[in-house]
């Protein structure tokens, strides 16, 4: 039993995912023998508490994008729990798997193509409208304009086609489609990692605004460490499709106790020298996920690794006031 089912947030949480694992099988040849074994999550435990944002961080290749689509099923977990509100989601099919969609949607990294360069805005906004409801065309146009003027579009844009925006406009088209629905969570996939820095700015104030307004729940996923910490409440550091290391947003910062969360901090840009001065510099990249390392599997790269880490694989354990960590030391 992982210790954080035992923590506060899990009792209240919206979101909970229990021990989830997905493995996809590469190769194998005709016959399917020998095939390689891809550990992309390999046991994750996470809760998110209604109307809370937890911002889930690592490096490229850590699992954290399976994660978000394995809550979503948008891809089918090889193993584990995932509940919404209570609801046991790996146990939905058919039309209440179809209703329980309605209620979680998701914001892609790139709106230049999750979004078709085929369909007006119109069509794309409209689209969920059109599947899941019986709302007339006109209805349908006037919840399409009411949207896109709660992302700070205009209804003006709406037959227009996706090449005649700009990257942060093409994203706030993305959200209004995901908002069509109602929905109370949304898994936000690197949602600013193709804009400008300006733009980027943007889009996370009309986000968080969104939140406030519409008491929406959020998993943000993103690799700026600077922007998770502005928007989360609770993070979660993922490395070889396993948390590292999980707490309240303000504490990671202040008190990060893995060594792959420091190392990820000390990264960070800053104008401080002796921040600058101080800085972890990790050996190597992350290893093959067909491959994982014994033990712990961040210890070949871990600066403080002794003979246990390379032995027996850490437990995510409570560190303190709900601090988890998986570290021996």
């Amino acid at each position: 039993m992982n210790e954080l089912a035992d923590t506060g947030r899990a009792q209240n949480a919206q979101v909970e995912v229990k021990n989830l694992v997905k493995h996809f099988t590469q190769g194998g040849g005709f016959l399917r023998r020998n095939p390689r074994v891809v550990r992309a999550v390999d046991g994750v435990w996470l809760s998110i508490e209604r109307k809370r944002t937890l911002g889930l961080v690592g490096e490229s290749g850590c699992g954290k994008t399976t994660i978000g689509r394995c809550i979503l099923r948008l891809i089918e977990p090889t193993s584990g729990e995932i509940y919404f509100e209570g609801t046991d989601v790996l146990g939905l099919s058919g039309r209440r798997l179809r209703k329980m969609r309605r209620n979680m949607q998701m914001i892609f990294q790139n709106p230049f193509s999750s979004l078709d360069p085929r369909m007006s805005v119109l069509s794309i906004v409209g689209e969920p409208l059109q599947t899941h409801t019986s709302l007339s065309h006109s209805d349908v146009r006037d919840r399409v304009v009411e949207l896109l003027e709660q992302v700070g579009m205009s209804g003006e844009h709406i037959y227009r086609y996706p090449h005649e925006f700009s990257g942060g406009q093409l994203q706030r088209i993305a959200v209004a489609r995901a908002l069509a629905l109602n929905p109370r969570f949304l898994v936000l996939d690197e949602p600013t990692a193709a804009l400008d820095v300006s733009v980027q700015a943007q889009v996370i104030a009309q986000l968080m605004q969104l939140q406030r307004e519409l008491e929406l729940t959020y998993l943000f996923i993103s690799h700026n460490l600077t922007l998770v910490h502005y928007i989360s409440d609770t993070i979660a550091v993922t490395y070889l499709g396993k948390i590292m290391e999980y707490a309240g947003a303000d504490e990671i910062f202040d008190n990060p106790l893995h060594p792959y969360t420091q190392a990820l901090l000390s990264a960070t840009p800053s104008l401080d020298r002796e921040f600058r001065q101080r800085r972890l510099i990790l050996s190597g990249g992350v290893a093959d996920p067909a491959n994982p390392p014994p033990g712990c599997v961040f210890h070949p790269r871990c600066p403080t690794a002794t003979d246990i880490c390379s032995q027996r694989e850490p437990q995510l354990v409570d560190a303190g006031d709900g601090h988890m960590v998986a570290c021996h030391l």
